[in-house]
């Protein structure tokens, strides 16, 4: 789905530093139990860094490395097309792959890591995420919780980014305050910033030159 293609309004959940390591662990307890032995763990770039990291360390695993594939920008907006940006960089010949990402949603972006993986003659590749979406396209052999409700998730490696991107959604209607910015991004998107984190992203919207603000209305740059 394209982002024009996204619906006006849609719900969102913010996932806490401390609800993430816990889905970490229990993911890497669930390849452990599996009798999984993987040699080296692929981390997909960039929401798979701090997941894989933390399978790691479950699994005591010390060789870890990562591809960076494009599929999501920011605030849910969807590219054109799923492609490998920064290619592996270490030989997993005939070695026992892990692949490690946060989230499934289309599924687009694992499904096309395994099989550039599985082009350089892994013994085997098996793939694992935080929150599988059973709406997903692509079924991961380990995820640590099942969402059954499609909502947008938003990792806490990730608030500043999806948040600004929401942000420039609700100014895409027009000029707003920073009240009601807040009040728009609660009722479309169930999302419930601090003043402080939404005046910092108001604040680095215009410093980037994305958005003006004049006498405490924020709008859209012109031609942005």
């Amino acid at each position: 789905m394209s982002s024009s293609m996204m619906p006006d309004s849609f719900p969102c959940e913010l996932v806490t530093w401390n609800r993430s390591a816990e889905l970490a662990t229990d993911l890497g307890r669930a390849v452990r139990t599996s009798g999984y032995r993987p040699d080296i763990v692929v981390a997909i770039g960039r929401g798979g860094y701090v997941p894989a990291r933390v399978v790691c360390d479950v699994l005591l695993l010390d060789l870890l490395t990562s591809i960076k594939i494009e599929h999501w920008g920011v605030a849910a907006a969807k590219k054109p097309q799923t492609i490998v940006r920064f290619p592996l960089a270490v030989d997993i010949t005939g070695k026992r792959v892990l692949v490690v990402d946060d989230v499934t949603d289309t599924g687009d972006t694992l499904s096309v890591a395994a099989r550039y993986l599985k082009g350089f003659d892994p013994a085997e590749v098996r793939t694992a995420v935080l929150q599988h979406k059973g709406c997903s396209g692509f079924v991961p052999d380990y995820y640590a919780e099942l969402v059954t409700v499609w909502r947008w998730i938003i990792y806490p490696w990730a608030v500043y980014e999806d948040a600004s991107g929401f942000v420039l959604r609700v100014l895409d209607a027009g000029p707003a305050t920073a009240q009601e910015i807040s009040g728009a991004l609660s009722r479309r998107f169930t999302i419930s910033l601090d003043h402080g984190m939404l005046a910092d992203i108001c604040a680095d919207l215009v410093r980037r030159g994305t958005v003006e603000e004049v006498g405490g209305v924020f709008s859209l740059c012109t031609g942005k």
